[in-house]
């Protein structure tokens, strides 16, 4: 299958990209902005690979998202290109509209020109993957998961961006009939994450000697996702998944922000403990909380499993360990975004 992929340099898109080259016959076209959280050193290690195309363009231009079809001529996109950083969300909302719905837009008009063209196999064949966020469902309560058929309910303006593409995407399904699934994730983590996302944050700031920011309490509960399981899943999904049909992805792993900053320090503690011997729990510092938090994210995945297989290979003790490996084995990778400053605190309202 020819596989084109949106959002490629990202952190899921990555991931993605890399799994589909190392693991699967696909030809992948990587097609990416470069904004401050893609980067070509992601996908580096298949770049070699004849069945890899990048390509840098804006989901924004309907004239280079047409231009790249066109050329690469897909079987399947995956739009997985979006602002998604909640904290960013609050202090320039506007980014977000414009990428997550207006880009979204762009794709869904640009995928079904191309799709009206093909011929009955190619176009039988074809598939529209958007990929979305847990977030989208709001808030849940002490109980409860959330599933397929749980009412929208953002509460960010990320949130709220991601909610509009996703009715984008059914809207495209139902009124013009082309072939679209949708997927919404629980929180991802895992190696090339941005070092403003809460693991890596801990992670960087751990080792400078930095407080670790736990927002109010640190009792959000949220429900983690490593990345490669999530890849996984997306391959299943846009192979088999049925058309028109919404698949939660999560990871049976609902943790709460303290927990999940506690086991970072803990293993950190065994892999590179501090020179005064002390724990770098010691770092953990309360801060405000963001406004709008969402107090519970948690995924009923019941449905990818039973219809498609998936189920997650990781635990969140397995994968936090194969992250804090990779991030203390990576620092030329990271080192320099830190020094950006692109791991300071946002969405304060100040």
């Amino acid at each position: 299958m020819r596989i084109f992929v949106t959002g490629g340099a990202g952190f899921i898109g990555s991931a993605l990209v890399r799994h589909l080259i190392r693991h699967t016959g696909h030809h992948v076209l990587n097609f990416d902005k470069l904004t401050y959280a893609g980067s070509l050193t992601t996908v580096e290690e298949v770049a070699h690979s004849d069945r890899y195309r990048f390509v840098q363009g804006d989901i924004c231009s309907a004239e280079a998202v047409r231009s790249a079809i066109a050329e690469f001529r897909p079987d399947v996109i995956t739009h997985l290109a979006a602002e998604s950083h909640v904290d960013r969300s609050i202090d320039g909302p506007g980014q977000f509209v414009q990428t997550n719905l207006v880009g979204t837009f762009v794709m869904l008009s640009e995928a079904r020109h191309f799709w009206s063209q093909l011929d009955e196999e190619a176009a039988s064949r074809f598939r529209f993957h958007h990929i979305s966020t847990d977030e989208v469902y709001g808030s849940l309560g002490e109980s409860g998961l959330f599933t397929e058929d749980t009412c929208y309910d953002p509460r960010s303006p990320y949130s709220a961006s991601k909610a509009g593409s996703d009715h984008l995407v059914s809207a495209w399904g139902h009124t013009y009939g082309l072939p679209v699934i949708i997927t919404n994730c629980s929180n991802n983590y895992g190696p090339y994450h941005f070092p403003e996302k809460l693991i890596p944050l801990f992670i960087v700031r751990a080792l400078a000697g930095e407080s670790l920011p736990i927002y109010g309490k640190g009792d959000q509960v949220r429900d983690w996702l490593f990345v490669d399981d999530h890849v996984r899943a997306l391959q299943a999904v846009f192979e088999r998944g049925a058309i028109g049909r919404t698949y939660n992805v999560g990871g049976n792993c609902e943790k709460r922000n303290i927990e999940v900053g506690q086991a970072v320090c803990a293993i950190l503690d065994r892999l590179r403990p501090r020179e005064d011997g002390r724990s770098y729990a010691e770092q953990l510092t309360h801060v405000p909380d963001r406004p709008g938090h969402d107090k519970r994210y948690a995924i009923d995945a019941s449905r990818i499993t039973r219809e498609l297989g998936w189920s997650p290979a990781e635990t969140f003790e397995s994968g936090l360990n194969k992250t804090v490996r990779w991030y203390l084995d990576n620092e030329a990778w990271w080192r320099p975004l830190v020094e950006r400053r692109a791991a300071e605190r946002r969405g304060l309202l100040s």
